[in-house]
């Protein structure tokens, strides 16, 4: 019988490696982005709403418009066959887990009913720069309110969680609009309620949309015949008439700082449009609340530029974007942009009901908001890092602990070194945490009731002046000895200097 080669017996280890798409996230960005989804529920809760998680799963047909084939139903979406061969589906975003929550308990919750959450959401799709599988989510929503009182107050919720985050009122605006101003102006330029229409008002959309990118020119070439880029490439157009071109392309101009001269504007443009005059209301029933709770226009403006997901929303839409000036590493002016956003969406519900079912929202993406911070620097400060209890003797771990729990009760990060290694390898495992402050006890501190303390930041800076071996033995650079029932207190004045 053969023998086995070396190469066959050999265990099989499998490559460390990450999924395509997918992040770790180490413990500063953690922190980050923990602090930044407690500030948002902090204003959640402050407005009344309560928590709720759902799970990250989902029966397939629950996404709805997220399950692009009902025969491949792991397409866009990652998806399972369960052992009762239904299709399970990693939630694609925290609205559609809601709806079916809304629909399943519909008679034993209250109406509205309020409720805030974060967590991962998952796309099946093609990963590329700064575009990712799983991300966080953070939204609060409102089921069960019709009319623009609570579109109204989740945009002054918007505005409150930037400030939250620690953005001034210079550096964020909120910007709003209504998807149903543009169904009046293209009602009323004779835009046809019907499939054909439907497919116009998408492009139409979409032309809007590369507003910043093409300019007036290239949107008006979009909404008439078409276009051809510098490449040859050539795009169809929606094939306005010439009236209804120059009525989107005013629609598009209307904003002004003034949120009432914007509304003043938008009347003019709906004309006899019922659904435009719908939308017009709508709006100057958000600005009368805003003015009168102090959102004024330099938190919250009037923007009909603004196009975010106007095929998915029913009426007011809005999004959250930075204004500050950020670069990134080579000092190249970067611009963030939308961080943030939501509206009104009355017809998720209803897929399950079969009766209408009002809703409106708002939603980030936690990593997006972090990134968008950490640039701007204006992201709150890192944790403290654990004060490191050395360990000289073993026999002293109970001594070790008991003060470590001492700093604890007084609300110091301690910890008591578990691993291996002498003195010196405990230190510069302290240095690469970045711990700043150590306790050295050796038995002839335990025996006279003392404790060392070292400032290992200070010390590295002053033993670089130190040459000799004398001098670092009389300098002892940076640290102090005092007696034990004075540990904490010495431990709190060396953080706090």
């Amino acid at each position: 019988m053969a023998q086995k080669s070396k190469k066959q017996n050999k265990p099989f280890r499998p490559k460390a490696r990450r999924p395509r798409g997918f992040e770790d996230r180490p413990a500063d960005v953690m922190r980050a982005e923990a602090a930044l989804v407690a500030s948002a529920f902090a204003v959640y809760d402050s407005f009344g709403f309560e928590p709720l998680q759902t799970p990250a799963f989902e029966y397939a047909d629950a996404l709805g418009k997220f399950l692009p084939d009902e025969d491949r139903p792991n397409v866009g979406v990652f998806a399972l066959q369960d052992d009762d061969e239904q299709w399970l589906s990693l939630r694609y975003d925290l609205t559609a887990p809601l709806a079916r929550y809304v629909a399943e308990n519909y008679d034993g919750i209250p109406k509205p009913f309020r409720r805030y959450q974060a967590g991962s959401v998952f796309r099946n799709e093609k990963p590329g720069p700064g575009r990712f599988r799983e991300f966080t989510q953070c939204d609060a929503d409102t089921v069960g309110a019709g009319g623009a009182v609570a579109d109204a107050e989740m945009i002054m919720v918007a505005a409150e969680v930037a400030r939250a985050a620690g953005l001034g009122d210079d550096q964020y605006a909120v910007r709003v609009n209504n998807r149903k101003l543009l169904d009046g102006i293209l009602e009323a330029s004779g835009v046809a309620n019907t499939e054909e229409g439907a497919m116009q008002r998408l492009q139409v959309l979409r032309a809007i949309d590369k507003l910043d990118r093409l300019g007036e020119d290239g949107v008006e070439a979009l909404l008439g015949e078409g276009r051809e880029d510098e490449s040859g490439d050539y795009t169809k157009g929606a094939k306005l008439n010439p009236a209804g071109i120059r009525a989107v392309l005013g629609f598009t101009t209307a904003s002004d700082p003034d949120r009432e001269v914007t509304l003043a504007t938008l009347s003019g443009l709906v004309g006899i449009s019922d659904r435009g005059k719908a939308g017009v209301d709508e709006l100057a029933e958000i600005d009368r609340l805003l003015t009168a709770t102090g959102f004024g226009p330099e938190r919250v403006s009037f923007d009909t530029s603004v196009v975010r997901g106007l095929g998915y929303y029913t009426g007011p839409v809005f999004e959250l974007e930075l204004l500050a000036e950020i670069t990134d590493r080579k000092g190249r002016p970067v611009r963030i942009g939308s961080i943030g956003g939501g509206g009104r969406y009355d017809d998720l519900v209803s897929r399950f009901r079969g009766q209408a079912v009002p809703a409106t929202g708002f939603s980030f993406g936690v990593s997006r908001f972090v990134t968008a911070l950490e640039r701007m620097d204006a992201l709150v400060a890192a944790a403290q890092p654990p004060v490191l209890i050395t360990v000289f003797d073993r026999a002293l771990l109970p001594n070790y602990f008991q003060l470590a729990s001492e700093l604890r009760a007084a609300g110091i990060r301690a910890e008591v070194f578990t691993g291996s290694g002498n003195v010196t390898k405990q230190l510069k495992y302290a240095d690469r945490r970045g711990v700043t402050l150590a306790v050295l006890i050796g038995s002839d501190e335990a025996a006279a009731g003392e404790v060392t303390i070292k400032d290992l930041v200070l010390g590295a800076e002053m033993a670089k002046a130190i040459e000799t071996n004398e001098e670092w033995k009389s300098a002892r650079p940076a640290q102090q000895t005092v007696s034990r029932d004075q540990a904490v207190a010495t431990i709190r004045d060396m953080m706090s200097e």
